[in-house]
């Protein structure tokens, strides 16, 4: 059975006030996977304070190359020097407003699995891409991008988050059964290449969750946890979504 995940990613937001009040006060049971995704230059002191907790911490962002003139850029190694576990590969706004290819971020996640994190892949389609009927081939265009990269074998050490642009920091959510369709199809197409890498891998929701939504969304079949954004930010809110993923 796959534990559920929550994963915070606090963008370009924090502090180190914030990060003092996560450290003594944030509580969470051991029935779900906790990763934290501050700022990188907060990685250190969140992954030390947590060494002795069942919480990890990942990076919102690698780059491909070890290392090299590459101004502004955080190799996958110097990520494990800091204490990270995790890295977030794809996101939307990666995507988005940085022109990230699928290539690119094929990269970025073997760079990830190369240095030992564990890649959490963003996959979505836009507003405009589900209003033409194209969310299926979109989402299946990005997963077909890591395969030829890291073949079936990469997904065996990875979590894939689904997260429709169209209701990220929206106030928009999919409802469940949208979500599940999704969830259900990139298991699906997993399952084509090898059966128990697509039942054991697991496969979060990521799109303005909350702890209003998030038991109604964690409770479908294929959705394992969530991706939370701005919730993440309250801990009284985090750990309420967190306790939504403990079913």
């Amino acid at each position: 059975m796959r534990a559920p995940m929550v994963a915070a990613n606090w963008k370009m937001n924090g502090s180190g006030a914030i990060c003092r009040e996560f450290l003594e006060h944030l509580s969470v049971d051991g029935l779900v996977d906790v990763v934290l995704f501050p700022p990188f230059l907060y990685t250190s002191r969140l992954s030390k304070g947590f060494e002795e907790r069942s919480i990890s911490v990942g990076v919102q962002n690698v780059f491909h190359a070890r290392s090299g003139a590459y101004t502004g850029e955080i190799g996958a190694e110097m990520a494990v020097d800091a204490g990270a576990m995790y890295a977030l590969v794809g996101h939307s706004e990666r995507r988005n407003l940085f022109g990230e290819s699928d290539e690119v971020v094929a990269d970025k996640f073997v760079a990830c699995q190369r240095a030992g994190l564990t890649p959490v892949l963003c996959i979505g389609e836009s507003f405009e891409e589900r209003a033409g009927g194209e969310a299926e081939s979109v989402v299946r265009r990005q997963v077909d991008a890591v395969l030829r990269a890291a073949g079936i074998e990469g997904f065996a050490n990875a979590v894939i988050a689904y997260e429709p642009v169209w209701a990220i920091g929206t106030g928009e959510t999919a409802r469940p059964d949208q979500a599940q369709s999704m969830h259900a199809f990139i298991r699906g197409v997993l399952m084509k290449f090898d059966t128990a890498i697509a039942t054991n891998i697991k496969v979060l929701y990521g799109g303005s969750v909350k702890a209003s939504n998030a038991r109604e969304l964690f409770a479908e079949q294929d959705i394992d946890g969530g991706l939370v954004g701005g919730a993440s930010l309250e801990i009284m809110e985090f750990e309420k979504i967190c306790r939504a993923a403990s079913r």
